[in-house]
């Protein structure tokens, strides 16, 4: 982790991600012929990411887009030369990339700070493509910590002067228990009725998810009948033993959910500024069912639904998550940072 951060670089990074709330100024980049409104503004997940001539990875490679670059999405096809299982690409400017590490952005804003926080907390989401989290070592002397994602979820603790001057949120890491600070127009908080629980008429058990490995779906029911119904991305079949010993395959059998919390952090737990680190924080809507710490979970770092793609547990849309975070049992309250219980069936085939 770097020793500190000057203003001069804060006001970099926090402008970038600042000026990309307003997809309309990517108009003035496209070239007369494809002068129209985008669809919409996409980020990128990875270190690099191709962009080609045509949808199609053995066209001409015309350049790579870098990690967290933000880019202006055209148009959306599903090209003929696949891939099979997630065939569609995104036309910007300039050329072609592939879906599965661009990460849509569908609706970024600023957002007015809280009057309070509750005692416990409030849970937040990120709004804004990205934000650099920072540590505060004194009112003059600030640590840059986590890169925050869109989407993202966390504990909201306190109020803090940020280095601009302005109001920022303390958050609190779920994980380490340690605080880093964002500016609170970078978080939305999430009000209660956005967690309030879906049919809870129905008694736990009559309620089932199943889990297709093969067809990497998801099916919600209710009784017999089909409630819900996703597209996701489960374990990576192993090819040998994982460095902490557990196989990256998504286990099939019978479980129960067993914990379930808005926001967890994953990866290695060690506190970085280094984005190429294999952390994960503000991960949300969990819902686990295996002892390993697997689970159902929405995914900010990539967009490649239908593949194989996790270390075991079933990355999901952050929408799709939600809606099965508050669906099933335990049932989990509004204020409340994890939630321990016997659940709905969970059934991977």
């Amino acid at each position: 982790m770097r020793a500190s951060i000057d203003r001069r670089e804060f006001l970099k990074i926090w402008g970038v991600s600042l000026g990309s709330l307003f997809p309309a100024s990517f108009r003035k980049w496209l070239p007369p012929e494809e002068d129209i409104a985008p669809l919409g503004l996409g980020r990128v997940t990875i270190r690099a990411l191709g962009l080609y001539q045509e949808p199609d990875f053995s066209s001409p490679r015309l350049k790579w887009l870098n990690r967290d670059e933000l880019v202006a999405i055209i148009t959306e096809v599903d090209s003929p030369h696949g891939p099979a299982r997630n065939p569609r690409w995104y036309r910007l400017v300039g050329g072609y990339a592939h879906s599965a590490y661009i990460q849509r952005v569908e609706s970024a804003h600023l957002n007015q700070s809280l009057a309070m926080i509750p005692d416990g907390g409030q849970l937040g989401e990120v709004t804004v493509p990205f934000t650099q989290s920072l540590l505060k070592i004194s009112s003059n002397h600030w640590q840059p910590a986590y890169r925050l994602y869109y989407g993202s979820l966390f504990w909201i603790t306190n109020f803090v002067k940020g280095p601009d001057g302005l109001t920022w949120y303390e958050l609190t890491d779920d994980r380490l228990r340690v605080q880093y600070c964002v500016p609170s127009s970078h978080i939305r908080p999430i009000p209660r009725k956005e967690t309030t629980p879906l049919s809870p008429h129905i008694p736990e058990s009559e309620k089932r998810i199943v889990v297709s490995i093969s067809d990497q779906v998801l099916h919600a029911y209710e009784r017999s009948q089909l409630v819900f119904q996703a597209s996701i991305s489960t374990g990576v079949p192993s090819r040998g033993p994982s460095p902490n010993g557990i196989p990256t395959d998504t286990p099939k059998g019978n479980f129960h959910l067993s914990r379930k919390t808005p926001s967890r952090h994953m990866g290695d737990g060690i506190l970085t500024n280094d984005l190429e680190a294999y952390e994960l924080p503000g991960v949300p809507w969990v819902s686990f069912f295996h002892a390993f710490g697997i689970g159902f979970h929405g995914t900010y770092w990539h967009d490649n639904f239908g593949s194989w793609m996790s270390h075991g547990c079933v990355n999901m849309r952050n929408e799709d998550a939600k809606w099965l975070y508050r669906w099933t049992t335990p049932i989990i309250r509004h204020s409340d940072w994890y939630k321990l219980g016997r659940g709905t069936l969970v059934q991977v085939i």
